[in-house]
């Protein structure tokens, strides 16, 4: 009877000690929803999941508006990287590092890849009514060539005689502004938009006013600043208009 009773505890002590071990080796893990709206014109693309070609539609490479769900298992401890690819070339444009404690930041992930500019942001064009104008701006390389810890700047949008046309007093590197309207006055005229501290009048870097000539045209324009150097000087350019693509 005692060797009985004797067995009987120890096959209780080893099974206990065995489901600790396989608690401590379980990995934990998390389901993962990773929803994708991106454009690219005119490069076709391809994304890939840890180096696997993702297929949308039956297609592993696309161009124009790319929109897909991914659905995955996430172990604790362990990265899954999320990457964007130039179809024809093999370049990497961007790449996203997705983890067990960080997938919340990735439940969305939108981009906009145009030539020579890579935006990690989705773009609709806004509606501007017949005869106005709208402003939409978007600062991506802020601080790149200037050297600015800032992560906005305020703009001030004027004709050439000084008329303000517009005020926007947040522009970002991760969204467009929200649209500004006015009348449209000319299709030769030029407009500029001059670049503050926010909240201030104080140019975002070094003393001078740094002001950006940008084109003016009759409904939407959604424009991409950019820090550039010019013959060791720090100028903004705002030479791309996301609006033609769309």
């Amino acid at each position: 009877m005692k060797k009985i009773i004797a067995l009987v505890l120890f096959t209780l002590l080893f099974s206990c000690t065995d489901n600790d071990a396989l608690e401590v080796y379980d990995k934990a893990q998390k389901p993962a929803e990773v929803n994708i709206k991106g454009y690219s014109k005119p490069d076709i693309l391809q994304l890939r999941l840890n180096g696997s070609p993702i297929s949308i539609s039956g297609k592993t490479s696309y161009t124009d508006k790319i929109e897909t769900q991914l659905q995955f298992v996430l172990d604790k401890g362990e990265t899954d990287e999320l990457g964007v690819y130039n179809n024809e070339t093999g370049a990497q444009i961007a790449k996203y590092s997705i983890t067990y404690d960080n997938i919340n930041d990735y439940k969305n992930v939108n981009f906009f890849n145009l030539p020579g500019i890579f935006l990690k942001t989705y773009a609709v064009k806004p509606q501007v009514n017949l005869g106005k104008v709208g402003f939409e701006f978007i600062f991506p390389n802020l601080g790149e060539f200037s050297g600015s810890s800032l992560h906005d700047v305020k703009g001030v949008l004027k004709r050439e005689n000084g008329v303000i046309l517009g005020e926007f007093e947040s522009i970002g590197k991760d969204n467009f502004t929200t649209v500004k309207i006015y009348n449209f006055f000319s299709a030769t005229a030029p407009v500029y938009l001059e670049l503050y501290k926010p909240g201030t009048t104080e140019p975002y870097s070094g003393s001078g006013l740094i002001q950006v000539k940008v084109k003016q045209d009759i409904g939407a324009n959604m424009i991409v600043l950019q820090e550039k150097m010019e013959n060791g000087v720090l100028v903004v350019k705002g030479d791309i208009d996301v609006a033609d693509y769309l």
